[in-house]
């Protein structure tokens, strides 16, 4: 595991699926199943290739694993790679998730497959390659190319509003992301080094902190989303295709929650101190004012994108806590959230293949003739309500304990959105699934298919284990949480003693 490359070959194998899928005719049912295969085995191998790096994880080792570094690219950037307890996670949730979006795009994707396939495969390079990279500018070039590929995604396959929706996305997230370039490239001037864990080592006077995480933050703010810069994600979701909206729920928004544990905390933490009272309000203002505003939606995909916003709350609210609890809250929440939201835009896509309408009026009593998908969705609207016993429990409970160490009225206002979320979602359910089955368009509709049941029931089983269990989670995470803590606790401690001193 140490000479083998093996995050190279988890970061760049979508690529060979490239490679294959460019080779491949697209003509007729044979070249259309063609695509499918190359595609799906491509991602299965992937994940189960990522597989490795979660066992081959030392848990007790609190610093970067599996190094590769080569100095190929000049003294500007280096390809270095490695992964720690926050971001080996997130690997394997990245390439766990992508088999599932071909499975999903099976019969949904009618025109340009392969141009679709590659799209994907190239996202999840760039996506494997944001959350390896230990080099800042490496890791800006895959945060910044991965816009590309979603773009198209949305742009090419989306909705009839797709266009405006795709630009949207694409500006709002590239102009964030301006400034974190010219932070990268101050920091550059400041440290001499691009190397991430060089810099993590680096104590930036403290005015250069406060400019340099505002400059970070802009870029991540933007891609949680957080309130207010959040209004471009729901018309993300409802013009992406499922599939799109899988990826964009899974993952894209947690780059943003990444990117703060990575630099934001440890980097800056006198900046992230002085700041976290607004990062606080941000995050209950999400909490609040966009669970009421998912109350109000009629398309069943812009419910699910407000709610989005609504549980990033949480993640940023468990970060700037700055105590294990809320760090450790933080990450779970982004790994619950990436299975949970995911899996509820799919069950979004299992009705709209039938009836081509997101429109909630269009359904109900959809438990009648589709008892096991009533029973998935019931499970996923749980665990996104944060019912005990479902991974979306650990997380909001964790974040709510963590902010309540930090601040007891930030935690207070917080829980408000436990029994938003409980309203909204519950209210989701009762509109589509129950009732008399009236609409003649529903009586034809058949309940899950063998494909349908192979993309959700893993999900539902993932929900429900580490909604019991999270111990392979906090295991593999702690020693990196603790390390960022110590850290960021003795970073502060000492700015206090020399403010102490002064006077």
């Amino acid at each position: 595991m140490t000479d083998w490359p093996i995050l190279s070959a988890v970061t760049f194998l979508p690529l060979i699926g490239v490679a294959l899928l460019l080779l491949t005719r697209e003509d007729g049912v044979f070249g259309r199943r063609n695509i499918l295969n190359v595609a799906l085995v491509t991602t299965v191998f992937n994940f189960l290739l990522s597989l490795f790096v979660w066992i081959g994880f030392d848990n007790a080792n609190p610093g970067f694993q599996m190094v590769e570094k080569h100095d190929w690219l000049g003294s500007l950037m280096s390809y270095h790679l490695g992964v720690d307890g926050i971001s080996m996670l997130f690997v394997v949730l990245s390439t766990f998730l992508m088999p599932f979006c071909v499975l999903a795009s099976w019969y949904a994707v009618e025109k340009r497959l392969k141009q679709y396939m590659i799209a994907f495969l190239l996202l999840e390079t760039l996506m494997i390659g944001v959350f390896v990279s230990l080099d800042i500018v490496l890791f800006y070039v895959f945060f910044e190319a991965g816009l590309i590929p979603m773009f198209i995604i949305i742009g090419v396959w989306g909705g009839k509003d797709r266009v405006y929706a795709s630009y949207k996305f694409f500006l709002y997230t590239l102009l964030g992301s301006v400034l974190m370039m010219l932070a990268i490239m101050a920091m550059y001037w400041e440290a001499g080094t691009t190397d991430i864990p060089t810099l993590l080592t680096h104590n930036f006077p403290a005015q250069m902190q406060t400019w340099l995480w505002l400059a970070f933050f802009a870029s991540f703010a933007v891609k949680m989303p957080m309130w207010p810069v959040h209004t471009w994600l729901p018309d993300a979701h409802v013009q992406a295709p499922t599939a799109g909206s899988v990826i964009l729920a899974g993952i894209l928004l947690k780059l943003g929650g990444y990117g703060m544990l990575r630099f934001s905390l440890p980097m800056f933490p006198l900046a992230s101190d002085y700041f976290a009272p607004l990062v606080f309000v941000m995050s209950v203002v999400a909490i609040i004012y966009t669970s009421l505003v998912a109350m109000m939606q009629q398309d069943i995909k812009k419910l699910i994108a407000y709610s989005s916003v609504a549980h990033m709350g949480y993640v940023t609210m468990g970060i700037f806590a700055g105590n294990v609890q809320g760090i450790q809250g933080s990450l779970y929440q982004m790994l619950s959230h990436g299975i949970v939201a995911s899996a509820l835009f799919l069950c979004v896509g299992v009705v709209y293949d039938r009836l081509h309408t997101r429109e909630i009026s269009a359904y109900g009593g959809l438990v009648n003739n589709m008892p096991k998908y009533a029973v998935a969705f019931l499970i996923f609207t749980m665990a996104n309500v944060g019912l005990p016993g479902t991974s979306g429990f650990i997380g909001e409970f964790m974040t709510l304990m963590g902010a309540f160490r930090a601040n007891t009225w930030v935690a207070f206002f917080a829980c408000f959105g436990l029994i938003l979320s409980a309203c909204y979602a519950l209210w989701l359910y009762r509109r589509v699934i129950f009732g008399a089955l009236e609409k003649e368009s529903l009586k034809s509709l058949l309940d899950l298919t063998a494909r349908e049941k192979l993309i959700l029931y893993p999900m539902i089983v993932l929900t429900i284990f580490f909604g019991v269990y999270p111990a392979p989670v906090f295991d593999a995470t702690a020693a990196s949480v603790d390390l960022l803590v110590n850290n960021y606790s003795a970073a502060l401690q000492a700015a206090q003693d020399v403010a102490l001193s002064v006077k």
